[in-house]
């Protein structure tokens, strides 16, 4: 029976970001047994591990702001529950902090608004860059073919993105941040943002933040510096 639901923190660096979500539940459930936590499993033939991501991350992706949540049989407290899962963390991922939430609150899928991503983008104008990025959010739609496989999917890309901005610049580089839109009704993916605006693709994908329905700035703020996990 569960009686305790861990809503996570957790990063992932470049060694785990080539790994499916599949794996990824796998890595979990295998961590969360060799660390002795009493997860829950539901009934049936083939049990498995409650624990449920809040988005699922692009492969080649990284990111600091994964969220988990992990049901248990037994109470723990979340500082506990975060020293004995990290003592089975190899490099390249870690829990960073840990909250109760309660039971009956909808599923963190369900809750994801957002996501945040910084990019960064070799071999582009920083002039033209801003230009090509001002045209697209001034745009009422833009829209966007995406071929995966043999199904081709047609769809206003401009509708899945709130806001983009360069927020650093050097003489080879630029670094975008990009809030899109996660969520039943569409997820925008940062590369694919970025092939519209007709930049270069991107060099590395880092997910920084994922908004959820009723998330203040200052829990924001108070959850970023791990005051959860006591």
């Amino acid at each position: 029976m569960k009686v305790q639901r861990l809503r996570v923190t957790f990063a992932r660096g470049d060694e785990m970001k080539y790994i499916t979500h599949l794996d990824l539940m796998r890595f979990w459930e295998r961590a969360f047994r060799r660390a002795g936590l009493p997860v829950a499993y539901s009934e049936g033939f083939t049990p498995h591990p409650q624990i449920s991501l809040a988005a699922p991350l692009p492969v080649g992706t990284t990111s600091d702001a994964e969220l988990m949540d992990v049901f248990l049989t037994e109470r723990i407290v979340p500082r506990e529950f975060l020293e004995k899962t990290a003592e089975q963390l190899p490099a390249g991922i870690a829990v960073v902090a840990a909250e109760e939430v309660g039971l009956a609150l909808p599923s963190v899928q369900a809750d994801v608004r957002f996501a945040e991503y910084d990019v960064t983008v070799a071999g582009a104008d920083d002039r033209d860059a801003a230009q090509k990025i001002d045209a697209f959010l001034a745009a009422a739609s833009v829209p966007w073919e995406h071929r995966r496989q043999e199904e081709l999917r047609s769809y206003d890309i401009r509708a899945l993105v709130e806001s983009i901005e360069i927020v650093g610049e050097s003489a080879e580089e630029l670094r975008l941040r990009m809030r899109l839109r996660s969520d039943s009704s569409g997820s925008g993916r940062p590369e694919q943002v970025v092939a519209a605006l007709g930049l270069p693709a991107p060099q590395q994908i880092h997910r920084t933040k994922l908004v959820l329905a009723g998330t203040s700035p200052a829990r924001e703020a108070y959850r970023r510096r791990g005051r959860f996990a006591s």
